[in-house]
């Protein structure tokens, strides 16, 4: 793949500022470093100091800053905090998740809910609205979260989960509705896959082929291409990571 030109001609997304939610999970890692790598500046979110520096202390020009993302009014001044210092985001890439399943409707937890509403769903509620002003008026505004294939084929034993996803991608496509009424050109869209890898999983079980999982270095470069590709393009859609890479190299 051939590194992505924005619209201006510079490589994307180069020079832009993005906040990167979940900074310290394997796919916040991932982000972090081919964003960096591509010139923009990267602002990395985590609950905990001694996980940020642990998880991304080697990558030089990525700044840690730990907000409580459940709690609405951290996180506004969080957003408060990088408008001061940057003179606001252009990106906000939301990677904070986690499974909880069961084996049934019945057991569905209403622990596993309440843990899946909050860290899924919640996160995304508060950072969105925090940093929606921002996204909105940068020319090249971009909000991803990462969905699942499971929204369109819950099952039983995923139920909380795949239906957390499905509200989270329903307040994506609304983020979507709110910038086009408000005529900016920024886009708030959803990256698919089946469940994310990283090198870690294949070393721990060698033997094992995870068939249409989406490594996160892949996931990583497509977050960067979302900001070469037009608005209009991924404006409220949902999108695997390689259809998201064909859009830029196309």
């Amino acid at each position: 793949m051939t590194d992505a030109v924005s619209p201006a001609g510079a490589p994307a997304p180069a020079g832009l500022t993005v906040v990167v939610a979940g900074a310290t999970s394997a796919s916040g890692v991932a982000v972090a470093r081919e964003l960096t790598a591509r010139g923009a500046r990267v602002i990395a979110v985590g609950s905990h100091a001694g996980r940020l520096q642990d998880a991304l202390g080697h990558l030089n020009g990525v700044e840690q800053r730990v907000c409580d993302l459940t709690d609405a009014a951290a996180v506004n001044t969080l957003a408060a905090a990088v408008e001061a210092d940057t003179g606001g985001a252009d990106g906000l890439i939301h990677l904070v998740g986690g499974w909880r399943g069961a084996k049934g409707i019945t057991t569905q937890s209403d622990e596993d809910y309440a843990f899946l509403h909050g860290s899924v769903f919640r996160t995304l509620f508060n950072t969105s609205r925090a940093f929606y002003d921002q996204l909105a008026r940068s020319p090249r505004g971009r909000l991803a979260a990462v969905s699942a294939t499971a929204v369109d084929s819950p099952t039983a034993g995923s139920a909380s989960y795949a239906a957390v996803k499905a509200s989270a991608e329903t307040w994506l496509r609304a983020v979507a509705e709110g910038f086009t009424r408000d005529g900016s050109a920024a886009a708030s869209t959803a990256l698919v896959v089946k469940a994310l890898l990283d090198d870690a999983m294949r070393e721990a079980q060698p033997g094992r082929r995870f068939p249409g999982y989406t490594h996160v270095d892949d996931l990583a470069r497509a977050a960067a291409a979302l900001f070469a590709v037009p608005a209009a393009e991924v404006n409220g859609q949902r999108t695997p990571p390689a259809d998201l890479l064909a859009k830029a190299d196309g």
